[in-house]
């Protein structure tokens, strides 16, 4: 689970650091800097996801892509060319991890930790995009490296061990040749493995990373339009699609392998397809849901709905478009595995004020059912009330649950981390969070009794 970044010069953030919880909400006005947050951890999977080694960077294309995010000048804050993009991630890990000096006995334990946090620079250098400081903290320890010189293309392999140890990286005679630089932004070169006797443990830091992100999904803002046919020929998606454009794929594959689900702790399993019917009835979109296959072997499928007990069969495209546009959302929460990290813009789009309230509950309850974690980016206030609610409640632990709004003060962005007591007030509600409502009741009292007033006879 990721559990804090801090970003220097990512587009509107001059700096941004930011604590994550088990469930994190993002609000705030609109070009506020919400959606960098989530973009600059959407580009940092695609860089990992990148065939290109060479790549320092991916900011994407028009392509299938997480995000297209232009160039570095687009997202380097202030089009500034001479400014650094730094950063450094901390998360937590699956397991409790122990590393050993690979140059001592095999029971010598060098280092042991439950988290892991990545340290990275990149900037322009003549008229190329490279990194050239990368930094991994486990144990107590720092395992760099850094060129050996300002502006130097040879670099050296750094350990700042702690007060209590005497590790050093130890170079092998015969490969005395000059160290390269980092590989994309998480990586050591091969090198580094090759010319010391005792750094080949830096490649679980390398495999922790990737692991980390392959863990995030996301979903965007704009959804697919429903269809009224869905073809399946049987393959499993890694997860709904940026526009929850393989939602239906993903029932499928998830019913074919008769996975089930839990509600809540202890509560009897439903399959994958039960779960999604039952909060779509519990969120009084409709009575029922089911997909079905058009006729035997065809490969075509169809989104079956009922509005209501008594009403007739039909199809998704028939019904309100919020079925369609909260459905991704449902699916993908139940779909990733546990321990996932699910990234999500404006889930609540096109859904009804009571449905938006009842959105919170279920990334609520997959949080904890499923470990997960969910970050979302919302304009939604009825998601933010009734995640107050259940703290109120004390159903959810305000621990878990980290509350940011964002804003824009003369062109940059800023972060404010709302306090949220055990009892749900949050006690330092910015200004106009959600507009002036006091402003517009007074105003509507105004203009009723001016209107009474011109239309009682004189």
């Amino acid at each position: 689970m990721l559990e804090r970044f801090h970003v220097e010069n990512f587009k509107a953030w001059e700096k941004l650091d930011i604590q994550l919880g088990r469930v994190t909400g993002l609000f705030g006005t609109n070009s506020s800097g919400k959606s960098s947050l989530l973009q600059f951890l959407l580009m940092l999977k695609q860089t990992k996801n990148a065939t290109d080694r060479g790549l320092t960077l991916d900011f994407g294309g028009p392509n299938n892509q997480l995000v297209n995010l232009g160039g570095y000048r687009d997202v380097i804050h202030g089009h500034d060319l001479t400014k650094e993009l730094k950063w450094d991630i901390t998360w937590s890990l699956q397991n409790k991890t122990t590393i050993s000096d690979p140059a001592k006995k095999r029971t010598h334990v060098l280092a042991t930790d439950s988290k892991l946090s990545t340290k990275s620079i990149a900037r322009i250098h003549g008229n190329l995009l490279i990194s050239d400081f990368l930094e991994y903290h486990f144990g107590g320890f720092g395992f760099s490296i850094s060129p050996k010189k300002s502006g130097s293309t040879e670099f050296q392999l750094n350990a700042i061990p702690p007060i209590d140890s005497d590790f050093r990286f130890i170079r092998n005679k015969q490969r005395a040749w000059a160290l390269p630089g980092p590989i994309k932004t998480h990586l050591f070169p091969d090198q580094a493995k090759t010319y010391f006797q005792n750094a080949e443990f830096l490649s679980l830091f390398e495999a922790e990373y990737e692991s980390m992100m392959d863990s995030i999904y996301y979903l965007g803002p704009l959804r697919e339009y429903p269809k009224r046919e869905y073809p399946w020929s049987g393959t499993s998606p890694m997860d709904v699609g940026l526009r929850g454009e393989r939602t239906i794929e993903a029932i499928l594959s998830a019913t074919a392998r008769n996975e089930k689900r839990n509600l809540r702790y202890k509560s009897p399993h439903k399959s994958f397809e039960e779960m999604i019917a039952y909060w779509l009835k519990e969120l009084k979109l409709i009575h029922e849901f089911k997909i079905a296959e058009i006729g035997s072997g065809a490969n075509l499928y169809r989104a079956v709905v009922k509005r209501d007990a008594n009403s007739s069969d039909a199809l998704l495209t028939d019904v309100g478009f919020g079925v369609s546009q909260v459905l991704p959302a449902l699916v993908l929460l139940y779909y990733v595995p546990e321990g996932s990290t699910v990234l999500m813009e404006q889930p609540e789009i096109h859904l009804h004020p009571s449905v938006q309230s009842g959105l919170a509950d279920v990334i609520l309850t997959v949080a904890k059912t499923r470990n997960l974690q969910v970050i979302i980016e919302s304009h939604s206030e009825h998601l933010l009330r009734r995640l107050q609610r259940r703290v109120a409640e004390n159903t959810y632990s305000s621990k878990e649950l980290k509350l940011y709004f964002c804003d824009s003060v003369g062109g940059k962005s800023k972060l404010t981390d709302l306090d949220m007591d055990l009892f749900g007030e949050i006690k330092n509600w910015p200004p106009e969070f959600f507009g002036d409502e006091v402003y517009e009741i007074a105003q509507i009292r105004k203009a009723i009794l001016k209107r009474k007033m011109e239309l009682s006879p004189k």
